[in-house]
């Protein structure tokens, strides 16, 4: 397995007059990312800079697996949200047990 730093952005049906938890189908893209970060594939994430961005650490086997997964988001079939760069990440500081 390898760690990529994956970018999530807003997607077309993004609504920019509401916060993230908000937007439509909060409730289910919650609960879709908590089950990522239990599976061991998303190991931190959150919105950076202005929020119009999420940044995730991943680890996977590839980028088609890292596309795969989130494909079945609840926001990527709703166009709220869609995959960004995805990067190779070599994790040389890592504060976790």
């Amino acid at each position: 397995m390898a760690n990529f730093a994956v970018r999530l952005v807003h997607g077309p049906n993004w609504d920019a007059g509401r916060p993230i938890r908000g937007q439509d189908g909060w409730e289910e893209h919650a609960a879709f990312m908590d089950g990522l970060v239990d599976d061991g594939f998303v190991i931190l994430g959150g919105p950076v800079g202005d929020g119009t961005q999420t940044l995730h650490a991943v680890e996977a086997a590839d980028e088609d697996e890292i596309r795969a997964r989130l494909a079945l988001d609840p926001w990527a079939s709703a166009g709220l949200l869609r995959v960004g760069p995805i990067e190779p990440w070599a994790f040389w500081l890592d504060g976790r047990p």
